[in-house]
């Protein structure tokens, strides 16, 4: 049965023209611009820091997670551990563990539970894969994905959001590597990568991210036109260069927007 999920996340670098998929067999239901990088922390995460709010973050895993269709258990330890109310604003701190998106400033969000979790484990990568994730945001995906053990690559379009997000990486000891760019691109000098998570939905799939996955690596990406509803979609190219895409249902997303737009 195909899932239909409603949400609101976070605006980041899309495309401006329509085109098509990705020539691809369904399963189941250029030019590289410049990156200003910011440099993570290298220490691990804090104990104390991921224990505030503990009972909180193992409900929200059990009832928004694990009772529905999560069972990856890198993904649901992962999300056990990252203190989700230190990615949010103050003034919406009492409401990180709700099964909701909630603003994060700049007309932007972070993304429910549910979904993290949904794409994460749709990933299906390994501790010590490379992950490019496209839309930093608050760094809550980064930090889950660090936590599930890779190595962490993340591009944010709005500057404040990228520093905002290093900020919090860093006091938590995230280690994740971020970079204030347009990320249509991708981050070819990092290429391939074992993973691609992208969190807004642009109206086709960019190029670019197809060609810097690594054979049966997996882009989760929604698609779809602005204000309507979109498909989740996870693309991987096998050995032979062939695209292959799973629907993993209905969303909605805000649009995956370029610089200057």
């Amino acid at each position: 049965m195909k899932r239909w999920v409603w949400l609101i996340a976070l605006s980041i670098a899309a495309c401006s023209a329509s085109a098509p998929l990705p020539a691809v067999t369904e399963v189941g239901s250029a030019d590289t611009n410049p990156l200003s990088t910011i440099a993570p922390a290298q220490q691990p995460p804090s104990t104390t820091a991921r224990d505030e709010r503990a009972a909180e973050r193992l409900d929200m895993v059990e009832s928004q997670l694990a009772e529905r269709d999560i069972a990856d258990e890198n993904v649901l330890e992962a999300m056990r551990q990252v203190p989700r109310h230190r990615f949010v604003p103050d003034d919406v701190v009492d409401l990180a563990y709700g099964d909701s998106a909630l603003p994060i400033g700049y007309g932007q969000t972070i993304s429910q539970p549910y979904i993290v979790g949904l794409m994460s484990q749709a990933l299906d990568v390994d501790p010590g894969d490379k992950v490019l994730e496209i839309g930093t945001g608050s760094g809550y995906q980064a930090a889950v994905l660090a936590a599930m053990g890779c190595q962490v690559y993340t591009m944010e379009i709005i500057p404040e959001l990228a520093e905002r997000a290093t900020n919090t990486l860093d006091a938590l000891g995230y280690d994740a590597t971020v970079a204030n760019a347009d990320g249509y691109f991708g981050w070819e000098d990092q290429a391939p990568f074992d993973g691609i998570i992208v969190t807004a939905a642009p109206d086709h799939v960019p190029q670019p991210l197809i060609d810097q996955l690594a054979p049966d690596a997996a882009l989760v990406i929604p698609v779809g036109p602005i204000g309507a509803v979109q498909t989740m979609w996870k693309f991987s190219v096998n050995r032979t260069g062939e695209v292959t895409g799973e629907n993993l249902g209905g969303v909605m997303f805000v649009p995956f927007t370029r610089s200057g737009e």
